[in-house]
């Protein structure tokens, strides 16, 4: 067993697992189980095939720490200026929210042990050492990485275990809406969840060596962990509380609340996981911005260290209320770097004589099935998904 693989996998998804991941029974209960399902595996499908794309691109062109140098290499000067410009948008808003995040819970965590520290303290303090283990570099994170993802599977496993026995076929089957403008509008939600292509050039890079197939593989499974447990996570608070309960909740805690009214550890343990969930996201998508830098900037690693996280911190300390305000235009981001801009990386690549791309140990030229007609479906696939954000 390939433990850089199997790592990088859990990095794809602890990136995708966010703390958001709570909010998604509150999102879909409304539409019932079928429904749910089904519009949770179209995401998933059109996400996986982008990231698809992207780890096409990766590969093709040589490599590379940052979506800098594969964007140079195949769309251009100014391809490489948009890509530059989404990205770091895309980045910076997400490190901004996983700091502000972190350092409401580092603070209230500090407090319980009797150290009292502000939130700008606590802000530092997370940013600091979360940091100090993105910079030591994606070995560190990843196996750092593998034990967080541990712990949080374990907390997801015994959150299950203890809905699952409460569980009735009545409020799995109820739906309350029937709308499905309302259902796409969703979509953005549960998208988001899904974001994690942006450390996929990182880990083609740290995964020198392996073959095509197994970075191939290592996506599809990456991709596949946070769908699973998105899908088991829903059907047991789903199964535990009716839809129109979740509905009226305005904020993830209340849902806790009222599932830990049935299980006394619930809220215990679901905090514990909201919390590794935040760290994994911070992790996964501070690596891209930290790689993504180094590619550009070519500086020693305490500059990027700086050059990664000041702007970050000092949106998050200052911005704070504006910047919430702005975090559902990242969504739009999303769309475009996820999936518009892969599909024109291919295409152009796909236009070139294959003789000029390496091949692996194997002798295999790396090219996602599907040919045009998958193309095309992931064109109206980010076109829908742009709608799900607009509406």
């Amino acid at each position: 067993m390939n433990l850089k693989l199997v790592g990088s996998s859990l990095i794809i998804a602890g990136t995708a697992l966010g703390a958001g991941m709570l909010a998604i029974p509150m999102v879909l209960a409304q539409f019932g189980l079928v429904w749910g399902t089904l519009l949770m595996l179209f995401i998933w499908l059109g996400t996986t095939y982008a990231a698809l794309l992207l780890l096409e691109a990766s590969i093709k062109a040589g490599g590379g720490l940052g979506m800098n140098t594969i964007a140079r290499k195949t769309l251009g000067k100014g391809g490489q200026v948009v890509t530059n410009g989404l990205l770091y948008a895309l980045l910076v808003c997400l490190l901004m929210a996983y700091i502000i995040g972190a350092g409401d819970l580092l603070k209230k965590l500090l407090s319980g042990i009797g150290l009292e520290f502000t939130m700008l303290q606590s802000q530092i303090v997370f940013t600091v050492l979360a940091g100090l283990v993105v910079a030591a570099g994606t070995a560190t994170v990843d196996k750092i990485n593998r034990i967080l993802f541990a712990i949080m599977v374990l907390m997801l496993a015994v959150t299950l275990m203890s809905l699952v026995p409460t569980m009735t076929v009545d409020n799995l089957m109820l739906a309350t809406s029937d709308s499905k403008v309302a259902l796409i509008k969703t979509s953005s939600v549960l998208f988001t969840s899904f974001g994690f292509m942006v450390v996929i050039p990182s880990l083609v890079t740290y995964n020198e060596g392996a073959s095509h197939k197994q970075l191939r593989n290592m996506v599809i499974v990456g991709s596949m962990i946070p769908l699973v447990s998105y899908l088991l996570w829903l059907y047991a608070a789903m199964g535990n509380l009716n839809a129109d309960q979740m509905v009226g909740f305005s904020n993830v805690s209340e849902l806790i609340a009222a599932l830990g009214a049935k299980h006394s550890m619930i809220n215990a343990v679901l905090s514990i996981f909201t919390g590794l969930a935040l760290l994994t996201s911070f992790l996964g998508v501070a690596m891209a911005l930290f790689d993504q830098n180094v590619d550009m900037f070519r500086q020693n690693r305490a500059v990027t260290y700086v050059l990664t996280f000041i702007l970050p911190l000092v949106g998050a300390v200052v911005a704070a209320d504006q910047f919430l305000s702005v975090l559902g235009y990242a969504g739009i981001i999303l769309v475009f770097l996820a999936v518009f801009i892969p599909m024109a990386m291919t295409m152009k690549l796909r236009g070139q004589d294959d003789s000029q791309f390496e091949v692996d140990a194997s002798g295999a030229l790396y090219r996602v099935g599907g040919g045009q007609l998958a193309l095309g479906l992931s064109f109206l696939f980010g076109c829908f998904m742009l709608a799900a954000e607009l509406i």
